[in-house]
Order: C-alpha cells, then structure tokens, then sequence
C-alpha cells in the first residue's frame, strides 16, 4: 500500500462542488490531483489554482480547469504537502522548489490541509529536512552568508550543475540546522534578510494534516 497514495486521495473528502482549489506540488499531492480528476471527468465542478508550473502541467493533464489568483483570490480549500510536520502542525516545505507560490496560495485559502506520509512527522523542526529560502539571484552569495549567521550549513542548490532556478526564477538556498527550536524568531530573522523572498516555515498554516496509514489515514487539526 502506498502511504502518499493514501493520504492523497483522502484529501479530496475536503473538496466541494464548486469550490476553488489550491492545487500543491509534490509527491504526495499527486495522488491529489489524480483523483480529483477522476471525479471532474464524472461530472465534478472545481477550479484549481496550481502552486507550481508542474501541477499546472499534471491538472491540465488530468482535465481540471485552471484559474488564477487575479481572477478568483479567495480560495476554499488548497490541498499540500509537507517535508516536515511538527506535533503543533508547524510544517517546513520548500524541497520541490515551490515554496513561494505555495505560501502565496496557502495565504488565500480558507481551509489548508496537508498531506504527509508518516516519515514527515518530526518532534523538533529541522531535524530530517533542511529548510529552503528562496532569495534573489542578485546578491544571493550575501543571503547565504547572512543565513549561516543563523546558525546553520547554507548551500545553494544545484541543479547539473548550475543554480537551480525557481518558477519564479529565484534561487534556492537550504538550511540544515540541526533543529530548529524557535521557529517563529527564525522565521522573522530570516524574513529580515535584505534579497530573501520567503522561506520554508510554514508556521500557524496548515488547518488539517492528513498522514497515510495503512488502516487508510490519520487526521489532526489545528491546536486551538
């Protein structure tokens, strides 16, 4: 049984006739958008809005219809994964490269529910993934030398070779500490950093986490 396949497609109970639908990036969201295709070919009414340049591609391939935040910026649910969960639902996200436009989208949505495998639960943030920036090509080497005063080991990703670009063609600078234990200072101290964009905490965000089981998925909501 496949865990992200699980969680994915259990997602969709959150998904209305009608509604607007923030559309993730990565693995686990897939199985996400797979399905909701499944339904729209049946007769299901949604639009989506992609988070990234390759959900665009698997939605159109999967017969959703598309749409932007200019034409619909109220979102009803948006369906993303994770890289890390904490128990307090404070996510880090950001290794599929989508990390600003993910924000962006969470930021309109009403109802944000994410989809993990069970390997994505942590105690501490930081602890498994690193955690990316996305800063400005212009300057970047004076990003990652102000993010290792933070405390942490600051790479520019690669991609063959050369920087990986963004959808947003930004660069991409990960983070490995070895745990993160005020996210919310952090968050705000890198934020400050003149050439960052955003960054990968994902913190107060997600309303619900949906982690694959093999008795078919486990739900939490957001502490009150």
């Amino acid at each position: 049984m496949d865990l992200k396949q699980v969680a994915g497609e259990r997602a969709v109970e959150y998904v209305k006739d009608g509604m607007v639908v923030g559309l993730g990036t990565g693995s686990t969201v897939y199985f996400t958008i797979k399905r909701l295709g499944m339904m729209v070919a049946e007769g299901f009414e949604i639009i989506g809005i992609p988070t990234s340049i390759h959900t665009e591609k698997i939605a159109k391939e999967s017969g959703i219809r598309l749409t932007t935040l200019e034409e619909h910026p109220e979102i009803d649910v948006t369906i993303d994964g994770a890289d890390e969960v904490d128990p307090n639902l404070n996510l880090i996200k950001g290794m599929g490269g989508a990390l600003l436009r993910e924000k962006i989208v969470a930021s309109a949505t009403k109802m944000e529910v994410i989809v993990v495998d069970p390997s994505k639960m942590v105690d501490i943030l930081g602890t498994k993934s690193p955690l990316p920036v996305e800063v400005a090509s212009f300057g970047w080497k004076n990003c990652q030398n102000e993010l290792k005063k933070l405390g942490c080991e600051a790479k520019l990703r690669l991609k063959e070779g050369a920087p990986y670009l963004s959808d947003n063609n930004n660069y991409i600078v990960d983070c490995s500490f070895e745990k993160i234990g005020n996210p919310e200072n952090l968050e705000s101290e890198i934020n400050n950093i003149p050439g960052v964009m955003e960054n990968g905490l994902f913190l107060g965000i997600a309303d619900i986490v949906i982690i694959g089981t093999e008795d078919g998925g486990k739900l939490f909501s957001k502490p009150l």
